[in-house]
């Protein structure tokens, strides 16, 4: 399907987000779709780089200022996540319909007030799912030495250079790296498909913060190799490629690859960021459609789409 075509539906092929879409139906895309969504995502953020751009730094500033408030900061940027994972939504939606033209604030902040409570308890529930996904891991998996983690995370902070801090994380041995990841990749399989989608089906359906939660497991679990491609891509876009150019660039001169290495890290946060954001949206305006005037679905060896019910 091509993408402009797409990125460009008139305001009468779109659902009105500000108002809840009781029945909708949940499309089984094919793998391929995910590549997709990045290339959409690229495009959507092309059509206003700067307020996109501005809005996904903001937001990894604030995580940034939230984190260094402990104990209570993180807990505090989890229960926010889903006003700011909307916020952009919301901007995402009204640069497709107008495009670079003026935005109005009340476009950005659409439902943000109206189902506010309802998106904080969103927040409160995926804490709470953090934290028992937490708990679980570390009663089911290989544990992880605390002692281990605290003498590496000093000599990174105690060491002034970035190379130098590289280097003192190679003190946490393969086999506790190896935990660390697991334990990793567990939350993030469990915690990630489940709340993907939630904060979008809470503020433009109306759904409780359990019933979009749960529809956004039934989607992404429905649509797990075309996420899977999309993360593949990601990483691809995001990590491997700055590291190939690095590397290549370093071998030349150590200035020059320091020099490019600041420059790409600087794309990765003002450009890279934004287009995943951009991305997430685009997989939501792709798999999920109101059951009236969703278009149809491209075929995935013959499954079609699920339909399911926001109705309290």
């Amino acid at each position: 399907m091509p993408i402009e075509p797409q990125l460009k539906r008139s305001q009468n092929e779109r659902a009105d987000f500000s108002a809840p879409d009781c029945r909708m139906q949940v499309r089984t895309l094919p793998a391929l779709r995910g590549a997709f969504w990045l290339a959409a995502g690229f495009l959507l953020y092309r059509r206003n780089a700067p307020l996109l751009s501005m809005l996904t730094f903001a937001n990894l500033i604030l995580a940034l200022l939230c984190s260094q408030l402990q104990p209570f900061g993180p807990l505090l940027l989890i229960l926010a996540s889903p006003l700011f994972i909307t916020l952009i939504a919301n901007a995402c939606v009204a640069i497709e319909r107008h495009g670079q033209r003026q935005l109005a604030p009340q476009m950005l902040t659409r439902n943000l007030r109206e189902r506010g409570g309802q998106l904080l308890r969103l927040g409160l529930l995926q804490a709470f799912c953090m934290m028992l996904v937490v708990v679980l891991a570390d009663r089911l998996l290989p544990g992880i030495d605390p002692a281990m983690l605290a003498t590496v995370r000093e000599a990174a902070e105690a060491t002034e250079t970035a190379d130098r801090a590289g280097r003192a994380a190679i003190a946490l041995d393969a086999g506790e790296l190896g935990k660390l990841f697991l334990h990793l990749g567990v939350i993030g399989l469990i915690v990630l498909p489940t709340f993907w989608f939630a904060p979008l089906l809470t503020a433009w359906h109306g759904a409780t913060p359990l019933k979009s939660a749960f529809f956004s497991l039934v989607a992404v679990w429905r649509n797990w190799r075309a996420f899977l491609v999309y993360a593949v891509s990601a990483a691809l876009l995001a990590v491997l490629l700055p590291a190939l150019l690095m590397s290549l660039f370093s071998l030349v001169s150590a200035t020059l690859g320091s020099l490019v290495s600041s420059v790409l890290q600087l794309l990765v946060l003002l450009v890279g960021a934004p287009i995943l954001a951009t991305g997430t949206y685009c997989s939501y305006r792709d798999i999920f459609a109101t059951a009236d005037t969703a278009p149809a679905a491209p075929a995935d060896n013959g499954s079609g789409g699920t339909r399911i019910s926001t109705d309290a």
